[in-house]
């Protein structure tokens, strides 16, 4: 057997987050070599993510960060709503959320290969949290927005901690107006965003296909009225113009009143300050939206994971 101490074993774990077994039974395969049993966990980690890699990951965390004039959005999925109570896993999510300010574009691999704060890349330091953490995660998108001359003020709806939680949401205002206008402004502007789910900021920026099926149903509603078609064409205009007024920022209603569209809401802020507010872009990324969830057999995964 290798010589090696218990304090060898500890500082090993403490590398690799690795079980008291596996690096033991490293040690003993690398002659009590604590980088060579490193690297052997670290491969067998490797194999371990690879294997994990085809589970859905629809759970997580959305993480916001602003640096100057420039905000940004991450999700990171893991499998279940434990990992993302866990500590290790909310400080990988805050840690490159924070590496993302200095992405360009909205390239998820471009974050993967950036610089990971403490040494090596995002991609590195997402492949030893599949390893020690022992579930798939995955980085999923980024979106970033900046201002020349403003603000951009981050939001997180029902926070799991700082920056981070289900529902992240920025806000972009151009203005010369101080951040005593412009932050409290923003943060009802984003408490908005993140209730509403905006389509997009006006109605030019409403996806055509959306719009299109959209018009399919209400041609559809239209056509079983029986109405003449001149009225029929009418009635569907009239659900298209009814739809992009309810899904397109500017033209939402202000949840806080619900009576003022936001694009007054930000006029009455700019008349109030003295100085132009233009609310240029925003973003909202809400967990696992658009991912498919696998339905599972929760006792059948219980029995399996006995059965080893």
């Amino acid at each position: 057997m290798a010589a090696y101490t218990a304090a060898d074993v500890k500082a090993l774990r403490d590398k690799t987050g690795a079980g008291m077994m596996d690096c033991k039974k490293a040690l003993d395969e690398n002659d009590g070599n604590i980088e060579a049993a490193v690297d052997a966990l670290r491969a067998k980690g490797l194999a371990a993510a690879q294997k994990k890699s085809s589970r859905t990951a629809a759970e997580g965390l959305v993480g916001v960060a602003v640096s100057g004039t420039k905000g940004v959005a991450v999700e990171v999925n893991s499998e279940t709503d434990f990992v993302a109570k866990n500590e290790q896993f909310q400080d990988f999510v805050l840690k490159t959320t924070e590496a993302a300010l200095d992405v360009s574009g909205d390239d998820v691999d471009a974050l993967k290969s950036a610089a990971y704060p403490g040494g090596g890349t995002v991609a590195d330091k997402l492949t030893d949290n599949v390893a020690t953490i022992g579930e798939n995660q995955q980085v999923r998108r980024l979106k970033s927005v900046s201002v020349n001359s403003g603000i951009v003020v981050p939001y997180v709806h029902n926070a799991a901690a700082t920056n981070l939680g289900k529902i992240g949401v920025l806000v972009a205002l151009e203005s010369e107006a101080g951040a005593d206008v412009l932050e409290p402004l923003g943060k009802q502007l984003a408490m908005h965003i993140a209730a509403a789910f905006p389509q997009a900021l006006n109605a030019e920026g409403l996806d055509a296909d959306l719009i299109e099926r959209e018009r399919a149903i209400a041609a559809e509603k239209a056509s079983e009225s029986g109405k003449p078609a001149d009225v029929q064409a009418k009635m569907v205009d009239g659900a298209i113009k009814k739809f992009a007024k309810e899904n397109a920022l500017l033209s939402q209603v202000f949840v806080m009143d619900n009576k003022t569209s936001i694009e007054d809401v930000v006029a009455k802020a700019a008349k109030d300050a003295g100085t132009a507010i233009t609310l240029t872009d925003y973003v909202r990324f809400q967990l696992g939206e658009g991912i498919e969830k696998e339905e599972s057999d929760f006792a059948a995964e219980v029995a399996a994971a006995v059965k080893g």
